[in-house]
């Protein structure tokens, strides 16, 4: 069975959309991000199947459809809305003790990056430094 276009271009436009929310400082964004990829993680689950009859035995003649694809899907449904619930809670804590729901800059994060910034530009580089111990 070969894909059909449509699936993979909406797969890929999910997962591209996915991302680039999930990598937002909006813990609202990141919450539509982890939406996208989880459908567009169904999708590809569902495009993974063979069509067929239904999986019931006597029921048709023709080749059965594997479920496996389908019970896949329906967990990571399950999965999906857990994430979902608690993102939505994290975001709603966010919110009521800040006002908004950005994700603020960790404090020992900001100081190494600082520390990085100093070193760069100092100028000197580990082969200056060989270069001078001989």
């Amino acid at each position: 069975m070969t894909p059909n276009l449509v699936y993979v271009v909406v797969i890929g436009v999910l997962f591209a959309a996915g991302v680039s929310m999930v990598l937002e400082r909006s813990l609202t964004r990141v919450l539509m991000g982890m939406i996208l990829l989880g459908n567009g993680v169904n999708l590809l689950i569902l495009l993974g199947g063979n069509a067929g009859a239904p999986p019931i035995v006597g029921a048709s003649d023709a080749e059965m459809a594997d479920p496996l694809p389908q019970i896949m899907i329906l967990t990571a449904i399950v999965i999906t809305l857990g994430m979902t619930a608690f993102l939505l809670a994290l975001a709603y804590r966010s919110w009521a003790m800040s006002g908004h729901d950005e994700v603020q800059d960790d404090v020992e994060d900001q100081r190494i990056m600082r520390l990085a910034e100093r070193d760069e530009g100092s100028g000197t580089d580990d082969t200056d430094h060989h270069e001078a111990a001989r």
